[in-house]
This record gives structure tokens, sequence and C-alpha cells, in this order.
């Protein structure tokens, strides 16, 4: 399997490399190398192969590079099927598959800033996702959305199309647990990007501290500078000496940031199904995210959180004064809300059972 960075796979698709294993598959994670995941991959006791990638780059020589690396490492390795996730892996990764004879299964987790500024990118993009996905096995979406958009464009067709849960959940590791007493705390998890809305977050905070000096805005997540929507590290750094959030850094384990939090918020111009926001549901922690694909699946409107429009700092704020207006015993009930919603439909295991029907009409382990 590949991604764009170790992180994404080591953070969001371990359990699926458990599980391969487990069913007597030999799993081959393929991504650039990550420092911060390096250790993790490895206690996943998997072959791991290092490939250099421009994640965000344009650059037709270095992606027809990362393609003939793809292709050398399929013709070597003859698996039974390649899996990619994220866009550059989806694209090179499935034309090497196709060039080297392996089936490949293609995960859209999301659509990316190609899909949310449109332009003469989004033409592009769309060219070579209908080029390279066209003979893949099985293209799996995470919301209903990007899937009909896809099929839609032409980009594939209905019969490849799948739609999963997100990349799930682990309902047993991710328990609920009571909201904590005391002043509102409002958690931001993610890649700190301007495409996640993570300025629109920063803006409410300063809005909503004027009057409620006692709430706390939190940003868990990593600096992600090879991202066209990166924000910068000084801009962060200003954020944080004015005192308007905190940033908790980047962690390997989420739940004690989320215990500690009443609501998680994500003000995301477009998701595939966030990760952040299935994982706050399952701990019990009442939504609060933007109405676009992606997160908007998640929310039922005053049932377990709020939706509000994107890229509208008033509407976000809106919403987190609504929350703060509940009484605590109302917002214990929303959590408990996310919480039945998640364990309703979506547990990691619904993911793995779909990843090994596709494997098994592909082809059985050490074929």
């Amino acid at each position: 399997m590949a991604g764009n960075s170790s992180w994404n796979i080591v953070n969001f698709r371990s359990g699926l490399i458990r599980a391969l294993s487990a069913a007597g598959y030999e799993p081959v994670v393929i991504a650039p190398v990550d420092p911060a995941a390096e250790e993790r991959i490895a206690g996943l006791g998997v072959q791991r192969i290092v490939v250099a990638m421009q994640r965000s780059g344009l650059n037709p020589f270095a992606d027809f590079q990362l393609l003939r690396v793809y292709r050398r490492l399929l013709k070597q390795l003859r698996p039974v099927a390649y899996l990619g996730f994220t866009i550059k892996p989806n694209i090179y990764g499935a034309l090497a598959a196709r060039a080297a004879g392996v089936p490949a299964i293609a995960n859209i987790s999301g659509l990316g800033t190609a899909f949310i500024n449109r332009g003469p990118l989004l033409a592009l993009v769309s060219r070579l996702y209908r080029f390279a996905l066209r003979r893949t096995a099985v293209v799996f979406f995470q919301n209903a959305d990007d899937l009909e958009l896809f099929v839609a464009r032409r980009l594939v067709s209905s019969d490849q199309a799948r739609l999963l849960p997100g990349s799930g959940v682990d309902l047993e590791r991710f328990q609920a647990v009571s909201l904590p007493p005391g002043p509102p705390v409002f958690l931001f998890i993610g890649r700190l990007l301007g495409d996640k809305g993570v300025r629109e977050f920063v803006e409410a905070a300063r809005a909503i501290r004027r009057k409620r000096p006692d709430a706390r805005f939190q940003l868990l997540g990593p600096v992600d500078a090879g991202n066209r929507s990166a924000i910068a590290g000084h801009e962060l750094d200003a954020w944080i000496a004015e005192g308007c959030v905190e940033y908790l850094g980047t962690v390997d384990d989420v739940r004690p940031a989320i215990a500690q939090a009443t609501a998680v918020v994500l003000p995301s111009y477009r998701e595939g199904l966030p990760r952040s926001l299935l994982e706050a549901a399952a701990m019990g922690r009442p939504l609060i995210a933007t109405d676009v694909p992606g997160c908007r699946p998640l929310i039922e409107a005053g049932h377990n959180g709020y939706l509000c429009e994107a890229k509208n700092v008033e509407a976000l704020v809106k919403a987190m004064k609504e929350f703060m207006k509940l009484s605590a015993a109302q917002q214990s009930a929303m959590g408990t809300e996310s919480r039945r919603m998640v364990e309703l439909g979506y547990g990691e295991n619904v993911v793995i059972a779909a990843y090994l029907d596709a494997l098994g009409k592909v082809g059985a382990p050490g074929s």
C-alpha cells in the first residue's frame, strides 16, 4: 500500500494493515520517510519501502520519476494488489499497477485543494484521475458527495465506485468518556491548513474570548509545510503569543486531548470523512463543523452538534455560542448521540471487511 506520507499510513491505516496480516497477506508500506512516524511503522512488523515524493508539486519530471519508481517496485514485488491512498499514489500508483499487470484498489479519502479552489488545476487533476482510474478494480470513496461527483464527471464508473465510512474508527480503543467540568474547551484536530479552516477557528476564538475569556481554544496537529494551504510557522507563533489559542503540537495518541475537550471543531472547506470527528464522536464529544461534504454526514444539527457555513467566521461563532448556551446535561446528551452514531455504522471493522472483500475478488494471499 502507498500513501503520500508515512504519517498518513500509520495514523489511518494501521488497523487495516494488522487485519491484512492476520488474513494471511504480507503488506508492504511504500511512502516518503517521516521521522515522526517511522518508529510506529516499524512496530507494525511489515516491509517498509521509502520513496521520495513532491506531495503538492506540479513538476512533471518529478511525477514521471515517481511513476517509474512505482512501476519498478510493483514489477519486483508482484503483489496480489496495489492499494493507493492520497492523490499522487492513487494516480501514478494506479498507472504503474496497470503497466505491471497488478490489480489496483484506490481510496479517494478527500478531494483536496484542487477541487476546493477549482480553476486550471482542477481540470488537470480530473484528466489524470480519469486516465489513471479507468481500469482500477475498485475505487473507494469516503462520502457520497465525492462518489457522485466522480461518477457524474465520468472519472470512474458506477461499477468501480464503493462507499466506505471514512477510514473507520476503533471503537474499543476510543471509548466514551464524560465531558470535563469547567469552562468550555474547543479542540481542533488536524493538519494546520487554511483549507481545514484553521484561520476561521482562530478568528472565532478571538471573537468569543472577548466576552468569554475563560473559554479555551486548542490546536492539535502538525504544521504541514508541504501543502499549498499550510499555515506558516510565524503565523502560528503569533497566535500563540497573542494567547487566543493554545498549540498542543503533535501527539501519537489524541485520546487525552479529546478527553479534556468539551467539543471538537472542524471548520474545513471539504473533507473525505474526517477521522478527527469520528474519533471525537467515539469518545462521546459533541461536534461543530462546516456543512460541507465529509463533515455533513457526521452531524445531525441540534442532536450531536452543529453545522455552519464554510469560510464564515460569524456562522462558526454563532454555532459555538449556541453550544455554550446548553446546560451540562444537554451537552452530555449530544456526546451520547455522537457515540451512538459511530457505533451504528462507522466502526473500523466495516472498512476492513470492505477491503478484504475487494482483495478476495482480485486474488488470495500468496497467489
